[in-house]
């Protein structure tokens, strides 16, 4: 008898300890660790990072008020009730590209070591601690490799050793393990619309000899990238990669938050069958100026107010977001956009033209074919 399954089997995002890409600072005192992430800060200004540290004060009132001050150039502080869960905290660091640990405190699931002789209980106390060493720091040029450290890690004389002043080569190896942990790009063709004003499914369209469909998943594919379709429960469509809808009703929005649901760990290309106007040229500029340290990267008109969600580089990054406004009864994945932080490219309006009625059809058809 098969065994019961309780809950909807999920693919679980690919996270460390407190965020999805982490590396927690231990070996020396918390004022060494606090100074060498701000350094290393300034050096890696263009990501999103973030330092998750523990308050030193013995005694602090619980706030009967949970504060939120933000000023006007953009920058807020919080005092709030609550305590370390590492679930919460991968909700609040899901924005970032890299979060530091302070691992006096906390442990991440990538570790620095940081040789300090006047430690050596404090780095025994937290040997276990230290199962992912990626490098180690001397604090001085007298530091030793403890004797118990050679025990447990024979092979830590092995790895890199910068000393603390050599900043830039510390955030060089920082920077590779930001890059390290980008998202691959896959594909994925929205062709899961009712096209009610068209009057029948505009996947199927023939603007280049072949169905839209088709057209739009090889167009992707020619840039690489793993392409699936996006369809209804209802579309009787046989293709080996599809991703039938899960959030019901939604239309884009569902078809985009179902894509996260089947790999939460991709980006997700996104483009519309009704683009017939989107060249190859357009892909690879969106691929060229992808940011993935924004929540997505997006193509805008040149006279539009507003960017196309529907021809869209979708980070994981901004999953937490989709489903944050759909919590809150929204369903547009442009209002999403309009209100995060994204990558905008700007091209000739004429590229990036939605094709809903024949009429349109007719029209967008013969200029093809001219």
């Amino acid at each position: 008898m098969a065994k019961h399954q309780k809950h909807a089997k999920l693919k679980l995002r690919d996270n460390d300890n407190f965020a999805s890409n982490e590396i927690s600072i231990l070996g020396t005192n918390c004022s060494n660790i606090s100074n060498l992430v701000s350094k290393v800060s300034e050096n890696l200004e263009k990501y999103k990072l973030a330092y998750f540290d523990a308050s030193h004060s013995k005694d602090i009132e619980k706030n009967t008020l949970e504060k939120y001050t933000f000023h006007h150039k953009g920058t807020a502080e919080i005092s709030v009730n609550s305590e370390v869960n590492k679930f919460n905290q991968r909700v609040q660091f899901s924005q970032y590209d890299f979060v530091f640990i302070n691992g006096n405190h906390y442990q991440g699931a990538k570790q620095i070591l940081i040789l300090d002789n006047e430690k050596e209980a404090s780095v025994l106390k937290r040997l276990e601690q230290l199962n992912n060493i990626q490098f180690v720091i001397k604090l001085n040029d007298d530091a030793n490799y403890f004797d118990f450290l050679e025990e447990k890690y024979p092979q830590i004389k092995n790895l890199l050793c910068y000393s603390i002043d050599e900043i830039e080569k510390i955030s060089k190896h920082i920077e590779n393990l930001i890059k390290e942990k980008i998202a691959p790009i896959n594909g994925l063709v929205l062709a899961g619309g009712k096209s009610v004003r068209m009057g029948t499914d505009k996947g199927t369209l023939d603007f280049y000899g072949k169905n839209q469909r088709d057209v739009a998943i090889e167009l992707l594919e020619s840039n690489n990238l793993k392409t699936f379709l996006s369809v209804r429960e209802a579309q009787e469509i046989t293709i080996e990669n599809k991703i039938t809808d899960k959030f019901i009703g939604l239309g884009p929005f569902g078809a985009i938050c179902s894509a996260f649901q089947e790999n939460p760990d991709v980006a997700w290309l996104v483009i519309a069958t009704d683009l017939p106007f989107v060249t190859n040229e357009v892909i690879q500029l969106l691929l060229k100026h992808r940011n993935p340290s924004k929540a997505a990267t997006t193509i805008k008109g040149k006279d539009k107010q507003f960017p196309e969600p529907l021809i869209t580089i979708w980070e994981p990054k901004s999953y937490p977001l989709l489903l944050n406004y759909l919590s809150q009864g929204y369903s547009c994945p442009r209002k999403v956009l309009i209100n995060s932080d994204v990558e905008i490219v700007e091209i000739d309006d004429d590229f990036i033209r939605n094709i809903n009625t024949p009429e349109e059809y007719k029209a967008a058809k013969k200029e093809i074919n001219e």
